[in-house]
């Protein structure tokens, strides 16, 4: 595998990480400063920059400290450019299971989510 595969992969172990551990420092270090969160999962669209989105998760009670299983994995990562990437990858903050599209770029030696854009459903004991 290349070196740009690694790096990318590693960025999203950094992100999942962050995520499992409500980490707002860490996802710091793993989207652009002006990256855009965006979802339309509930007809309404949330879009969110950054100071909006991370203190969010700082707030949140993270999964590990619940037990929550860990269900990451990356489905896709397509290298688009030298300096571009997509990345498809699924995780759960429960009862919300996510597929994330992430937008890469690589800026100043290192890979950073530049996007994220996201759909979810809920697990089945929480459907209406």
């Amino acid at each position: 595998m290349s070196a740009r595969f690694h790096e990318v992969t590693a960025l999203l172990e950094a992100y999942f990480d962050g995520l499992y551990h409500s980490d707002a420092e860490r996802l710091s270090t793993v989207f652009h400063p002006s990256a855009l969160y965006a979802c339309a999962t509930g007809g309404t669209l949330v879009c969110l920059r950054m100071d909006e989105y991370l203190p969010m998760v700082a707030r949140r009670a993270s999964p590990a400290s619940r037990g929550d299983p860990r269900t990451d994995r990356i489905i896709a990562i397509e290298f688009v450019g030298p300096v571009t990437a997509m990345a498809r990858v699924q995780c759960a903050i429960l009862p919300k299971h996510f597929t994330d599209l992430l937008t890469l770029v690589r800026l100043d030696g290192r890979w950073q989510v530049m996007a994220k854009v996201f759909h979810f459903e809920l697990d089945e004991a929480h459907r209406a």
